[in-house]
């Protein structure tokens, strides 16, 4: 029996495909990973112990640096964020929340606005929002150009990353990396009428090797994932409302401003950052959500973090 070393590429039912330099190889996970409440994810550096005849196991995971639970997905460098313009209308909390637990983990956050068509007007202030803060694409589902900028970007950034996207059902996610990576034919689906989202189309995480998608060069991987819905970051209840001032970008430049020193930035008088706002050097959504998500995490408690 010999030791492989790999990624961990698909995970479906318990079987796990892992991407090694003597090629792709399926094997399940040891037995005490389920004692260790633990689990091998899709991202995942393991070492797996190869019969050619018997199969494999894989043995052990090396250490993560961040993990998704909703699907299982670690070791993301890049979080390419889809934002429609509508159809199902654009839902800033929800990508702010994204955008700060990604930024808690040292995963980068990239912008990408879609479905621009179908209102110029709406997509143009949904970017304003954001684009002077992260990279930020503007996309229309009957345009090229702004697509062509979206893989030459992740292309000249990805190398040797895991780059994930992630957006709400509906919000043309699919779609959108068809158009990126045509080789990939996922499958799409359509926005229901009835609750304005989308239905899911995708189940499971999976990471495609950028190279056999196009032309480049390194190691990076490309992972499709369920909708905003299905996601979620494995230390969210571990997140402080200390920490949070710190994943919001546009607030840098005023730390140590304020009056007070312990000031939480929602309200106090002589807030250096709630002036900003005011005068709009910050965006008031980005506020907004600051401080919905400051609520959220003042009234967790230490016993209920997991």
């Amino acid at each position: 029996m010999e030791t492989r070393k790999g990624r961990i590429v698909k995970g479906l039912g318990g079987l796990y495909e892992i991407l090694t330099p003597q090629g792709a190889i399926s094997c399940r996970a040891k037995g005490a990973f389920r004692h260790q409440k633990e689990a091998p994810a899709v991202g995942d550096l393991v070492t797996v112990a190869w019969d050619a005849q018997k199969g494999g196991v894989i043995e052990a995971i090396e250490p993560r640096k961040n993990i998704l639970i909703r699907p299982p997905l670690a070791n993301i460098d890049m979080l390419f964020c889809i934002l429609p313009t509508k159809d199902p209308a654009p839902d800033l909390f929800t990508l702010d929340k994204l955008i700060a637990i990604a930024e808690s983990l040292s995963i980068q956050p990239v912008i990408v606005i879609t479905k621009g068509d179908l209102d110029r007007e709406e997509s143009e202030r949904l970017a304003a929002v954001y684009q002077k803060t992260y990279p930020t694409f503007l996309l229309a589902l009957d345009e090229e150009e702004g697509v062509a900028f979206l893989r030459q970007y992740l292309l000249q950034n990805a190398k040797d990353k895991i780059s994930a996207f992630a957006g709400v059902s509906g919000a043309g996610k699919s779609t959108l990396v068809n158009r990126l990576f045509p080789a990939l034919s996922l499958q799409t689906g359509t926005v229901s009428p009835k609750i304005g989202r989308g239905r899911h189309t995708t189940r499971h995480a999976e990471l495609f090797p950028l190279s056999s998608l196009c032309h480049t060069d390194g190691q990076g991987f490309l992972a499709d994932t369920p909708g905003f819905s299905m996601l979620d970051f494995q230390r969210f209840d571990f997140f402080s409302k200390e920490e949070l001032p710190y994943t919001f970008r546009e607030f840098s430049p005023y730390f140590g401003r304020c009056r007070y020193t312990r000031c939480t930035h929602l309200c106090e008088e002589g807030c250096a950052i709630v002036e900003a706002v005011a005068r709009g050097d910050i965006p008031q959504s980005r506020h907004e959500s600051y401080v919905t998500l400051y609520g959220i995490l003042k009234n967790k408690n230490p016993w209920d973090k997991k």
